[in-house]
């Protein structure tokens, strides 16, 4: 059995260590002042209790759970999921994220680091490299390549359309600038701490498993649970076992059908709307079909459906019996993010009936999963946080029926061919491209051509950025050099842009679209709605504790996300990570404190 190695200071070390302040003109300081940790209990002989620490951390993501979902579509939850961290939990109904990108990775890695992503490097799914001279994806790493061959992202397949920037079959966690808090657990614990994290995606797992864990994500080529050589040089034999059982296979042929009567559910009779993605095959109402192994886009189908998140639990399961985490005195971690929210939601919209069944869905995966923990480890032996790594916003067809008449969707294919842009490029003598790339949120202009033309490229972004904030549906255009030297207003909005600055990383000028105005073009997929803005139904999230003995509470106070990863470090003993900004939630770690000592119990 693994030995744990923090070691409780004595209370005559304490008292040594406190006599100090008792000499000299510090005697009269000390009558003065109370010291925390030096009173004249603390000098004396009185026992203190060693806390005990959870013995497994789980940790859950549910990608693009906008904060007020799980409420709104209350009356489909039952027992033991989202029920029971509102209810026997610490539930925290007022959190948002304070960087202005809230995408998947940026927000992964922010739960993960306590930080945003001008600190962790996460500055988007992809970015520009000047260097390499092209679009890189998040966690790419050539070095790594997949353990199975083929296993890489179908760039035909996949829906997500961040993705077809990776041209490399390799992942790992090197990009990531910050030590996470699993980095954190294994290195206070001596590496003895059992960490994994799984997602349908990659970046799910990746960013959460941080450097020193191990993580398993889902390829669409295969249908099966995979990883890169950055974690194994070859399968545990129970991953290959699992997948050889091709769990996936067993929805061929079968259909997403709706889980209660339609008269219980918000949207039931408003399945077909024609602002919807109409997936080939899938359709816009129920039931979706999920089509033959055959079909190429087979496992594509599974991950839009709730299938997704229930293949996740099946490897979860396998992976707690045969890892045996959460067995012994050492704490390990387990981080679990659940994707088909965000596919979901990208297709059809928060407000959905396809949405409000997966809500449903995603509840009673969260029932089971929990009732396993609890049957494996003990919830009172268990710490669990959910969370999420952004929210999402409304579809402008579903705002347009509501009165919003200036919800719409941005064009950009043409933004450089733009006549307030052409105008510019006459001014200034160019006559090629201007606007090399645009990859959400950033603008990445051509530095060559600027530089040839013997231009300034911080007078150039300031006057783009004044030309692009005359379009309609743009609300901030902030140039990169502006953020350099501090020239700009003190704003909310600009901080959340600065949070979101990466000199190496971010282009040249930040674009922000207007409240309810979107990008619904994903390299020729049409999709109903997308994530990634600054404004509040993007950044709102669900914060919620529970196990480990933890008192039920509702808390409208503000908190960010960013909170997370050092409330769990300050549970378990350990450092925050490296660049953690947040701070200890203090309803959990005093609840924490009292359960180890043995009081309030």
């Amino acid at each position: 059995m693994r030995r744990q190695n923090n070691k409780e200071e004595s209370s005559l070390q304490r008292g040594k260590r406190c006599s100090v302040y008792y000499s000299g003109f510090l005697v009269v300081l000390a009558s003065l002042l109370w010291l925390p940790g030096c009173t004249q209990d603390n000098v004396a002989t009185k026992p203190v209790a060693t806390p005990a620490k959870p013995r497994l951390i789980l940790q859950i993501t549910v990608d693009a759970l906008r904060g007020d979902l799980p409420r709104r579509y209350a009356r489909l939850l039952g027992d033991g999921g989202f029920r029971y961290l509102m209810e026997q939990g610490i539930d925290y109904t007022n959190a948002h994220y304070q960087h202005a990108n809230t995408e998947t990775i940026v927000g992964h890695v922010s739960l993960a680091t306590g930080t945003v992503p001008a600190a962790h490097g996460m500055v988007g799914n992809v970015w520009f490299d000047r260097e390499l001279g092209r679009l890189v994806y998040n966690i790419e790493d050539a070095r790594y390549r997949l353990l199975t061959a083929g296993a890489d992202v179908d760039q035909q397949t996949e829906v997500d359309a961040t993705q077809k920037a990776a041209k490399v079959d390799g992942r790992s966690p090197a990009t990531i600038l910050s030590s996470t808090l699993s980095d954190e657990l294994a290195s206070h614990f001596s590496g003895k701490p059992k960490i994994f994290a799984v997602s349908i995606k990659d970046r799910g797992a990746v960013s959460m498993a941080g450097h020193a864990g191990k993580a398993f994500w889902f390829s669409k080529p295969t249908g099966e649970f995979v990883t890169s050589t950055y974690y194994y040089q070859q399968y545990p034999q129970w991953v290959t076992a699992w997948n050889a059982g091709k769990p996936a296979a067993a929805y061929a042929g079968k259909t997403w059908e709706l889980m209660h009567p339609r008269a219980r559910y918000l949207f039931g009779d408003a399945d077909n709307r024609d602002y919807e993605t109409d997936f080939p095959g899938f359709g816009r109402t129920f039931p979706h079909a999920y089509g033959e192994m055959s079909d190429k886009y087979f496992t594509t189908r599974l991950t839009l459906s709730p299938v997704g998140d229930q293949l996740t639990l099946s490897f979860v399961k396998a992976l707690l019996d045969n890892e045996q985490l959460g067995q012994d005195d050492v704490p390990d971690y387990l981080a679990v993010s659940f994707s088909s929210t965000d596919y979901i939601g990208h297709l059809f919209g928060a407000s959905s009936l396809e949405s409000e069944d997966n809500i449903a869905r995603l509840d009673r995966v969260l029932a089971e999963l929990f009732a396993y923990v609890d049957q494996r480890v003990g919830l009172r032996n268990t710490l669990i946080v959910l969370s999420a790594d952004h929210g999402q916003p409304e579809v402008p067809g579903y705002l347009h029926g509501l009165g919003f008449e200036n919800a719409h969707y941005f064009d950009t294919r043409n933004l450089d061919k733009a006549p307030a842009i052409k105008r510019l490029k006459q001014q200034f003598g160019v006559g090629e491209e201007l606007i090399e790339k645009y990859f959400p949120p950033y603008i990445y202009l051509n530095r060559k051509l600027i530089k040839a033309k013997g231009l300034d490229q911080a007078m150039l972004e300031k006057v783009l950025a004044e030309e692009l904030l005359k379009f309609n549906g743009v609300a901030a255009a902030v140039s990169s050099s502006a953020l350099r030297t501090g020239g700009l207003p003190d704003t909310l909005l600009n901080r959340a842009i600065l949070r979101n600055f990466h000199p190496n990383r971010s282009g040249d000028i930040f674009l922000v679209f207007a409240p309810n105005v979107f990008i619904n073009d994903f390299d020729g997929l049409t999709v109903a709605a997308t994530h990634g803005s600054p404004w509040r139904y993007d950044t709102f999230v669900p914060v919620m504790f529970a196990g480990a003995g933890l008192k039920p509470q509702s808390v409208s106070r503000a908190i960010t996300p960013y909170d997370i990863a050092p409330t769990l470090a300050n549970v378990l003993g350990a450092k925050p990570p490296s660049a953690a900004i947040g701070n200890p939630l203090a309803e959990v770690v005093r609840v924490e404190s009292a359960r180890a000592t043995g009081a309030g119990t």
